[in-house]
């Protein structure tokens, strides 16, 4: 019986057979429900001036101007498209170790160093910046998170 190129166990894990190395995959490749994380040790990156920052909407990704699911460095600023454009945001990422970023499009935070999503209403150096965006967004604060 002759054997398939990929195996079962390839099939399994995001990102073999797209072209991408062994032990590498597509950071965001799986979908489903993430649990954002409370806590990480990388906000010592965050730029001291997040009080002014880009409108969410119509704020090109700086390098190739595309106009949607753009990025914006909490670092240094830069808008750069999502890894499912160019991929900008994500290879500024690793370029320059500027790990967190802020969503445009639907205002969620992710740490590329550890590799999840923030809850940025639950931590403090994130929620000023988070209401900033809602606000310039939405044209409104917004709503108070739900704890259990």
């Amino acid at each position: 019986m002759a054997s398939s190129s990929s195996s079962r166990s390839d099939q399994e894990r995001p990102g073999l057979g797209l072209g991408l190395c062994e032990g590498e995959e597509e950071y965001g490749s799986e979908s489903g429900w993430v649990e954002a994380r409370s806590s990480c040790d990388h906000l010592c990156s965050l730029s001291p001036d997040l009080s002014h920052i880009p409108a969410p909407q119509n704020t090109p990704c700086y390098e190739c101007q595309h106009p949607s699911e753009n990025w914006l460095c909490l670092s240094c600023k830069e808008v750069l498209c999502s890894r499912f454009v160019n991929k900008h945001m994500l290879s500024h990422s690793r370029r320059t170790n500027h790990c967190v970023a802020l969503s445009f499009s639907d205002l969620s935070v992710w740490c590329f160093s550890c590799d999840a999503y923030l809850d940025a209403q639950l931590i403090p150096q994130l929620r000023p910046v988070y209401q900033l965006a809602y606000i310039l967004k939405f044209g409104q604060p917004p709503p108070l998170p739900q704890h259990n």
